[in-house]
């Protein structure tokens, strides 16, 4: 099936709130990590979601010129193409992006992609977030409302971090403290705000003790059961029951309660980065140890060029990346429920 349409990506959300599970959202930097996300995919028979951040799209733009835009859409072409090849429905997203890395990343990304529209075509991308965790409410709220305009017109959904998610991405980080819980009123003034999908559709990251990157259990306190909590108060206020799609940010490392939590309590989106990074370097660091004499020239010799080869590794390592996807649909329950 090729990359998801803006109709399929809308009815795979739909899905998932009704049917209570989420789609991994996978970060990808390579060919490589991106054919591990979508063989993972299609081994789980789950439609999901693959995503390049700022840092990302930087890498694959190249080290000569480190362009986001021109690595951002470089591996969304390549995808395009490659995805066909996959029974499943794959959506395109771009992850966290903060105010100075907007008109360098994700504002000519809905220009490109709006131009498509226009043209009669589909969408390069699916999704774009704009993380405006880092600036007041009422400052965030204002550019969101402005890159929801735009997004609508591009047949694209929006992601927005209200509030922030503790940690460190990209250059972005928050402390972990208090201020990582979303309040009631913070989910009012975003409804108020961006409306409940008649001023275009997007998905909201709410905080609810989220940290990215690697953390050991009991340093964190997620409470996954505060998304019940903004639901119901945006309910009350505005008769709409399930008002929002939710986004777990942080869930590397998550406990199998907290993650089944969140999904009863609205998440239809769950990024996952920093277990898969580790799943596709593990088996490359333990072939370079088990053939250190083949993969280096030691005493002036050749090596062994079967253990160097990149293809030789880089099998090990989307296999494994691919069997980690493959546990992260079963996990969010995705697993088995593709679109035919």
């Amino acid at each position: 099936m090729p990359i998801a349409t803006p109709e399929v990506y809308n009815e795979m959300l739909d899905r998932a709130k009704a049917g209570k599970f989420a789609y991994p959202a996978i970060n990808v930097t390579s060919s490589q990590t991106l054919n591990a996300a979508l063989r993972g995919f299609a081994e789980a028979e789950s439609d999901g979601i693959v995503q390049i951040s700022t840092g990302g799209a930087e890498f694959l733009g190249g080290q000569y010129s480190k362009d986001m835009v021109t690595g951002a859409v470089a591996l969304a072409e390549y995808a395009h193409i490659l995805a066909e090849k996959y029974p499943v429905n794959i959506a395109l997203h771009t992850d966290h992006c903060p105010k100075d890395k907007l008109d360098g990343y994700v504002r000519p990304l809905l220009a490109l992609s709006r131009k498509r529209v226009e043209a009669g075509l589909n969408p390069l991308f699916q999704s774009h977030m704009w993380d405006g965790s880092a600036e007041t409410l009422a400052d965030n709220l204002e550019i969101a409302q402005e890159l929801l305009e735009q997004a609508r017109a591009a047949k694209i959904i929006l992601e927005v971090e209200i509030t922030p998610t503790g940690g460190e991405e990209d250059g972005v980080s928050h402390e972990i403290n208090d201020s990582l819980y979303t309040t009631v009123e913070d989910a009012i003034r975003t409804a108020e705000a961006l409306g409940l999908g008649e001023k275009g559709r997007y998905l909201l990251a709410a905080s609810f003790g989220n940290v990215h990157g690697v953390y050991k259990p009991g340093n964190v306190v997620l409470r996954p059961e505060l998304l019940k909590e903004l639901a119901d108060g945006v309910s009350a206020k505005f008769g709409k029951a399930a008002p929002f799609d939710f986004v777990f940010h942080g869930g590397s490392g998550s406990t199998e309660q907290e993650i089944l939590t969140a999904l009863d309590n609205g998440v239809v989106k769950m990024n996952i980065d920093t277990d898969t990074q580790y799943a596709f370097t593990r088996p490359v660091a333990a072939h370079m140890f088990k053939n250190y004499d083949g993969v280096l020239k030691v005493d002036g010799e050749v090596g062994d060029k079967k253990t160097y080869d990149p293809r030789t590794w880089g099998k090990l390592a989307e296999a494994s990346m691919a069997a980690r996807v493959v546990e992260a649909t079963q996990n969010l329950r995705s697993a088995g429920n593709r679109i035919k």
